[in-house]
């Protein structure tokens, strides 16, 4: 194997580790609400304001570390959002207070959405075209690893140790990847760009005549595909709860459910350089959106269990695709920032969904409507793709 395969594995690895990291505390964090809530007493508005309160710091990191990521470098920001995960994860283990609580999941919801963002640019940078797609859906492979993770973690040592050994579980083996990423080097296109620009023409560039298509297409997307998985992935259980599954038998469903996730990436990264990234994202976000109308219709078990396999499946495989379709829309001097405002904007939908629900369910709304609205928000993701996006396919980056 020769030594560039094995440093594109190296590079994969590495950041598929605190991936998989920042999967598990999202996956873990629905748990540890329902804990806290015991623990705490904590009323329905305060138990939504710990999942906003996470969201609005992922949008705040996703703006502010991709524009850090053109200044200071890739893997320096890459570097300082692991660290603000690890620490405000292994903090939070130790409070005592909701404020100190929420304070420390902004800090966390931060390094998160300035990670994901700059990971999939330092990738995308670091690999060459005929491989970049499938790369960097693989990376994002490494979400399900972690969704998998916290369930297991949430099942089995949630009710046995508490909460606070769940979220120092979710810190330490982040710090070992903080290690190893110490000694990556940052991206060689980063390297070869000369830094002229300051932070706001990089944001006015974003938004100039040469990328105004693109970008418009990123943030409706982004927008169409973060409100529907956010506002469905997070109420899952519960929606099983509210069609009259037991809760342990809503996470055994709910984690078969997960399993369907790592096909759906494995067969979007095949795809991906063989038709190409709107065919995929088009097909995926088309077949999540019959996914997510049926799984509101559902009313047999099969259905039920059918269509949230296919919801897995479709919906993570266009997520892989998003990943790798975004950074390739803009050169690498605005590359940072063109990703990282596209995924802050989306961040808002992250924060919108959940809320829409948790007002919709409290209104007595119908499954039916409510899945129905997420359906047509995919639609709209789908065809911004169609009618705006470019096809990237083995182009090279400039």
């Amino acid at each position: 194997m020769s030594q560039q395969e094995v440093s594109h594995r190296r590079l994969l690895g590495i950041a598929g580790l605190g991936w998989l990291f920042d999967a598990m505390d999202v996956g873990m964090l629905s748990f540890i609400i329902a804990a806290l809530q015991k623990d705490w007493n904590l009323t329905v508005e305060q138990m939504g304001w710990i999942g906003s309160v996470n969201s609005i710091g992922m949008a705040v990191g996703a703006l502010l570390f991709g524009l850090l990521a053109d200044r200071i470098g890739r893997k320096n920001v890459f570097i300082v959002t692991l660290l603000l995960f690890s620490v405000g994860s292994g903090l939070s283990a130790f409070t005592t207070t909701l404020t100190v609580f929420l304070i420390l999941r902004f800090l966390v919801g931060m390094g998160l959405g300035g990670e994901l963002p700059v990971a999939s640019t330092l990738v995308s940078e670091s690999v060459p075209a005929k491989e970049r797609g499938k790369v960097v859906v693989l990376l994002e492979s490494f979400w399900a690893g972690g969704w998998l993770l916290a369930a297991l973690i949430s099942y089995f040592v949630i009710p046995k140790y508490g909460w606070q050994m769940a979220l120092i579980l979710a810190a330490l083996p982040a710090l070992y990847a903080l290690y190893l990423r110490w000694n990556l080097p940052d991206s060689p296109r980063f390297m070869s760009v000369k830094k002229e620009e300051t932070v706001w023409n990089n944001i006015v560039k974003v938004w100039s005549s040469p990328y105004r298509k693109e970008t418009l297409m990123l943030w409706v997307l982004w927008f169409c595909v973060v409100f529907s998985y956010y506002g469905m992935f997070l109420w899952l259980p519960s929606v099983m709860v509210m069609k009259g599954f037991s809760l342990i038998k809503s996470f055994e469903y709910v984690l078969i459910m997960t399993l369907a996730q790592l096909p759906g990436y494995f067969s979007a990264a095949w795809l991906i350089e063989r038709a190409g990234r709107k065919f995929v994202l088009v097909v995926y976000l088309i077949g999540t959106a019959v996914s997510a109308y049926f799984f509101g219709n559902a009313e047999s078990l099969a259905l039920l269990m059918i269509s949230g396999v296919l919801l897995s499946f479709f919906n993570l495989g266009a997520w892989g695709a998003l990943y790798a379709y975004t950074p390739e829309q803009y050169p690498t001097s605005i590359r940072g920032t063109g990703a990282g405002m596209a995924a802050s904007f989306g961040r808002i939908g992250g924060i919108l969904g959940p809320l829409l629900v948790g007002y919709l369910v409290a209104q007595k709304t119908a499954m039916t409507t409510i899945f129905a609205i997420f359906c047509i928000a995919i639609f709209i993701g789908a065809f911004a793709v169609w009618a705006l996006g470019k096809e990237t396919k083995h182009q090279e980056l400039v």
